[in-house]
């Protein structure tokens, strides 16, 4: 009987290499070295972006940006001090609410003035005011009432709704605008 010479367990496959090392391979254009760091951080990196963001595809989006550019740049991570986890942590949240910033001032709903002869301070006028624009919401149209929704509750974008629903920017503009005088008029009573 022969004696097997044991191989290392997989030594060579970059997944199981320390983050150091991949960066090394990955400066050396090594793609399975990418593929095991992205397999690694992935899903720290998007749901740091998906917590700050609250939407998919703008999660995606930076999510790529990041990688990509560990890609073309992996030389800039060979002096990261501590985890690159915590760190690509850290890059994703700062890169999350730079997003925000960029779109939050372009990306506003009109300035329609919600003025109302109610008294807010008094429960009951304020239940009463709650309770016709809830009814108002209810009346408007299921695809109106939608857009609105996403708007208002989810704060996405005009940009954002029109991908998702496949209008173009200007219709959901007009949509919520439509939606905002209606709620304005039942606030009015």
């Amino acid at each position: 009987m022969t004696a097997k010479v044991m191989e290392m367990p997989h030594a060579s496959v970059p997944e199981q290499r320390d983050d150091a090392t991949l960066l090394m391979l990955i400066r050396r254009g090594d793609e399975a070295a990418m593929a095991a760091l992205y397999d690694r951080y992935v899903r720290v990196v998007y749901s740091v972006l998906l917590r700050v963001l609250h939407h998919s595809s703008s999660a995606e989006e930076i999510l790529e940006e990041i990688f990509v550019a560990i890609w073309r740049r992996p030389e800039d991570l060979l002096s990261v001090r501590g985890s690159l986890g915590a760190w690509l942590a850290v890059v994703a949240r700062n890169s999350a609410i730079d997003a925000l910033r960029r779109r939050a001032p372009l990306e506003t709903i009109g300035d329609i003035a919600m003025a109302s002869p109610y008294d807010l301070s008094n429960d009951g006028e304020r239940r009463l005011l709650a309770d016709r624009t809830r009814a108002e919401v209810a009346r408007l149209a299921p695809e109106q009432r939608k857009i609105f929704a996403m708007a208002f509750f989810d704060g996405l974008s005009h940009r954002e709704i029109a991908e998702m629903t496949n209008e173009t920017a200007e219709t959901v503009k007009m949509t919520i605008r439509d939606a905002m005088l209606a709620l304005r008029r039942a606030a009015r009573g």
